[in-house]
């Protein structure tokens, strides 16, 4: 198996250990039940991602795999530091909204529309402003996204919820392609460089605002340490999954890169099966009944072949 498969295969079972923990963290009373403050900690950390720049330095070398290079940042130009910033926006609202919508239901249902709504947007959006091409089974794969997505949002969420995945999958669609379009603009060392700079910037700027400030502070001092370690552990393994794509991205192909973003969700499922039985009833997976079970396991076979036909 190539390296770069095993990257995007473990980035995705670390981003499922991360959704599952998200939803503990926003359901819990113990923990950040808030998902404005959440988000806030996530932006905040999302900065130390340019940890990765550290094996630059170094004068070690590992065959086929090469690190960004604090060398090649330059100081940002007014285009570059306004799509580092609303880059910022659109991934902290995509965060909101789907904290929200975890508050609301589980993991396995909430991340998959996230996930489809997300990809059909991206693709939509990309092919509109960022002049990329469609594949050929395109209509046929938002088909099966668009049916995986109806599905579970009839049996497994309320309307409420339903609004609430759909519009993080929005902003993360547009997300995504204001990171392209950042990229496009510079190089990838310099644009990935800024935009956590842009995530911190953006994240301490909604301090600078009464009504946000007196959301959020109040919670970050009543954060136990225990659970401020757990919110730093789990943003640590996003940002580890993160790169692991970048990685996989750049040494193999990026439609089977984003295509295997679909064995989050069977990830995701197979830890409820095996877990959500022994997890409480509010945070945990709810699998305990033969007719949910089956439920999940149709719509998630949908939505990962429908991710397969769309990248593949």
């Amino acid at each position: 198996m190539p390296a770069w498969i095993l990257f995007a295969v473990i980035a995705q079972f670390f981003n499922a250990i991360v959704a599952l923990v998200d939803k503990y963290i926003v359901t819990s009373k113990k923990a950040v039940p808030e998902p404005f403050v959440y988000a806030f900690y996530t932006c905040v950390l999302s900065g130390a991602a340019i940890v990765i720049y550290i094996p630059g330095l170094l004068p070690v070398s590992i065959d086929g795999v090469t690190f960004p290079d604090v060398g090649n940042v330059r100081f940002p130009t007014l285009e570059v530091l306004g799509l580092s910033i609303l880059s910022a926006y659109t991934f902290f609202y995509a965060l909101v909204s789907m904290f929200k919508a975890l508050q609301q239901a589980d993991a396995s249902d909430v991340v998959p529309v996230v996930g489809a709504v997300s990809a059909i947007g991206s693709l939509a959006l990309a092919y509109l402003f960022l002049g990329a091409t469609l594949s050929a089974h395109f209509a046929f794969g938002v088909i099966l996204l668009a049916l995986g997505t109806l599905l579970v949002s009839h049996f497994r969420l309320s309307w409420k919820g339903v609004l609430t995945c759909i519009s993080s999958g929005i902003f993360f669609s547009l997300h995504y392609v204001v990171i392209k379009g950042l990229f496009n603009e510079t190089s990838f060392d310099d644009g990935f460089f800024w935009s956590r700079v842009g995530f911190v910037l953006f994240a301490i700027s909604l301090l600078l605002i009464p009504s946000h400030g007196k959301r959020i502070l109040p919670h970050v001092r009543a954060t136990r340490k225990r659970i401020g370690a757990l919110v730093v552990v789990n943003k640590v393994i996003a940002g580890v999954a993160s790169v692991l794509v970048l990685k996989a991205t750049e040494l193999g192909d990026v439609s089977v890169v984003q295509a295997l973003g679909g064995l989050q969700f069977l990830f995701i499922f197979i830890f409820g099966v095996t877990l959500g039985p022994h997890t409480p009833f509010a945070y945990g997976e709810n699998t305990r009944d033969l007719k949910v079970f089956a439920h999940k396991a149709v719509f998630v076979a949908i939505i990962i072949l429908g991710f397969w036909v769309l990248f593949g």
